[in-house]
């Protein structure tokens, strides 16, 4: 029993993932960093609710209602929400008002409550309404361009539009996929040499400033509450993360 949580990549280029979750017997998880900001939908007891979610730069605590099921899209990098600053939204979150079972409200309009199978369906409305932009330059250098300007240029372009700098993004990555991987039953080792950290010491220290647990803990399943991860998505993310060998940290 615990948190029932599974996640999917997306073909949308607005979209990072897609996840869901289901609660039972459980009313505490350990909040895992993110570097991106997101939507989350879920029902208990009757009643629906919506939040906006903001990257998160380290690991925490998290209350979780009992019997609640949850859809959450996260989007990607460079992505933000119309009229609310990044920066602002870094470790925090917006509760949306006038939600119903099958409508909430957003940037001044009502939208239809999605499901798993149809967020991309959402975003492609909030874009086309302006909702959703993105900077094309933070787009750009997360598919690996090198744009024609200075190094100055591009932190300020990434903080205006993420709330962290180049750097937050890359580490928070990177940890994420370990994490993964390690919940997935790969060695300490591996996680170590594939992902680029100097040494275990390093993958520690980043396990537990962003995740909370320690690498044993991950393998065997273990750690103070529920968390959460979903090791299914272990053949996925070093193809997400491109090359991360050398980013520091």
């Amino acid at each position: 029993m615990g948190l029932r949580f599974e996640t999917r990549s997306s073909d949308s280029g607005w979209v990072g993932t897609v996840w869901t979750c289901r609660s039972e017997q459980v009313s505490e998880m350990t909040s895992v960093a993110t570097e991106t900001w997101g939507l989350v939908f879920w029902r208990m007891r009757g009643q629906t609710y919506a939040a906006v979610t903001g990257p998160e730069t380290r690991a925490g605590t998290a209350p979780v209602p009992e019997d609640a099921s949850f859809v959450g899209i996260q989007f990607a990098v460079g992505t933000s929400l119309r009229g609310v600053p990044a920066p602002a939204m870094v470790n925090s979150g917006i509760v949306l008002p006038d939600v119903t079972s099958r409508k909430f409200w957003l940037d001044g309009e009502r939208w239809e409550m999605p499901g798993a199978d149809d967020a991309e369906a959402l975003v492609e409305r909030l874009v086309r309404h302006g909702s959703v932009t993105r900077d094309p330059m933070v787009a750009d250098i997360c598919r690996g361009h090198r744009p024609a300007v200075s190094e100055r240029t591009v932190e300020r372009r990434f903080r205006a539009a993420t709330g962290l700098t180049r750097g937050a993004v890359r580490q928070i990555e990177r940890i994420r996929a370990a994490a993964v991987l390690l919940a997935s039953g790969t060695a300490t080792t591996d996680v170590v040499g594939v992902l680029g950290y100097y040494d275990e010491p390093h993958l520690a220290r980043a396990l537990r400033r962003y995740v909370g647990r320690t690498a044993q803990q991950l393998r065997a399943g273990e750690g103070d509450g529920a968390i959460a991860l979903d090791p299914g998505s272990a053949h996925d993310v070093v193809d997400q993360l491109g090359d991360p060998v050398g980013v520091g940290g």
